[in-house]
């Protein structure tokens, strides 16, 4: 654990977790798609933005806390659905969900993780949302919610920016593909990592075998050496807003349409009942040629945040990151590669850590800019110059 008390901030964990995990594992979790373009705009849009120093202000005691969906939670933040982190520490899901629920913040699971959604509700603890890609045959889907429901899951993300697929070169030329298949060149990148070898696939092997995409469909329950690329198949093309009334009608908890980088389309979500929205764009995964979630925030912000729950995601990395995405109107943020990061640098105590330093940074700048509470936070403390 030595690795983990040498970590100051996400940047460090990021590097430890670049050590440690094979080069196909890392780059999958770290890059986004074609040229990066989009990945850098989300974080070259958060370090140009400045924050002012608001001086003799009280700031004795700083509240990170805030209200989300009628709740508190510790940070104003959560933890955004991520389908790899199984396959970067053993149970890598369970661990972030036990992180996110100590730390008091919602945790997402993706579907296509690897632990079953009756698993993470549990054993877990905590606050848990549900996030959904559609497939072609709705009805599958229809029982992967009613089954988040049964679980008790609070909420259900709804991912709608998926297109035709991503076009990410990066993990074919790692030999990472979906289904994955053992190639020479991936066999060395995992025979060089023996720790991982040993704790995260040697582990699954002797416990029940292959990591599995639990939570899709029965029928498409196959190892993640199997044939997972047909369920991939069946996300759905043929989708629209009329889709989110049937969401809605079966789907009893708080219903989050994630993908949303315009404002039509965010009202067009208000209109058919949705709770809240995602800002994203897929954390640079997706469309290269996407601008910043930031950039995009404040036009939705105008367009429908009095009559919705706004939600940011994509490229925050420092406590600093939290209070821009409030300032600029948000209510709440969706980490993911920040968290990540500490899962693979060391499982829950990893992600324990990068909770921990995206909290203490956010003291900080809440302090700096004369802001107790997380609803004191607006674009005030933005230096618009």
């Amino acid at each position: 654990m030595a690795r983990i008390d040498r970590c100051y901030n996400i940047a460090d964990l990021r590097e430890a977790a670049r050590k440690r995990l094979p080069k196909g594992v890392f780059q999958y979790l770290d890059l986004g798609t074609e040229d990066l373009i989009a990945l850098r705009n989300n974080r070259a849009f958060l370090e140009q933005t400045k924050l002012l120093n608001k001086v003799l202000v009280d700031v004795s005691s700083i509240d990170t806390s805030t209200e989300i969906f009628g709740k508190k939670t510790n940070l104003p933040m959560a933890v955004a659905p991520t389908g790899i982190a199984g396959l970067t520490w053993y149970e890598g899901e369970l661990e972030l969900a036990k992180a996110a629920a100590k730390a008091g913040v919602p945790f997402t699971l993706a579907t296509g993780s690897n632990t079953a959604m009756e698993r993470i509700a549990g054993e877990a603890g905590g606050r848990n949302w549900f996030q959904l890609y559609m497939w072609r045959e709705k009805e599958l889907s229809y029982e992967v919610v009613r089954r988040a429901q049964r679980a008790g899951f609070e909420a259900l993300i709804w991912t709608v920016d998926i297109g035709l697929g991503a076009n990410r070169e990066h993990n074919k030329r790692n030999g990472f593909n979906t289904p994955y298949q053992l190639n020479m060149k991936s066999a060395v990148d995992m025979l060089t990592h023996p720790e991982w070898m040993l704790t995260v696939m040697g582990k699954y092997m002797t416990t029940g075998g292959m990591p599995k995409h639990a939570n899709y469909p029965p029928q498409f329950q196959q190892s993640i050496t199997g044939k997972v690329g047909q369920a991939k198949a069946l996300r759905a093309d043929r989708v629209s807003f009329d889709d989110i009334n049937r969401l809605r009608d079966i789907w009893p908890g708080k219903l989050v349409i994630k993908g949303i980088m315009r404002p039509d389309d965010a009202e067009a979500c208000v209109e058919r009942g949705a709770d809240g929205i995602v800002v994203s764009n897929h954390g640079g995964r997706n469309m290269d040629s996407a601008p910043s979630t930031l950039d995009v925030l404040p036009g939705i912000v105008k367009a429908v945040g009095d009559r919705t729950t706004i939600i940011v995601d994509s490229g925050v990395r420092r406590g600093s990151d939290l209070v821009k995405c409030l300032a600029l109107g948000a209510k709440l943020a969706l980490a993911g590669r920040a968290t990540l990061y500490g899962i693979g640098a060391g499982g829950q105590a990893g992600a324990d850590k990068a909770l921990a330093i995206l909290k203490d940074e956010l003291r900080r700048t809440m302090s700096y800019v004369g802001c107790a509470k997380t609803s004191e936070i607006t674009e005030d403390a933005l230096w618009r110059g």
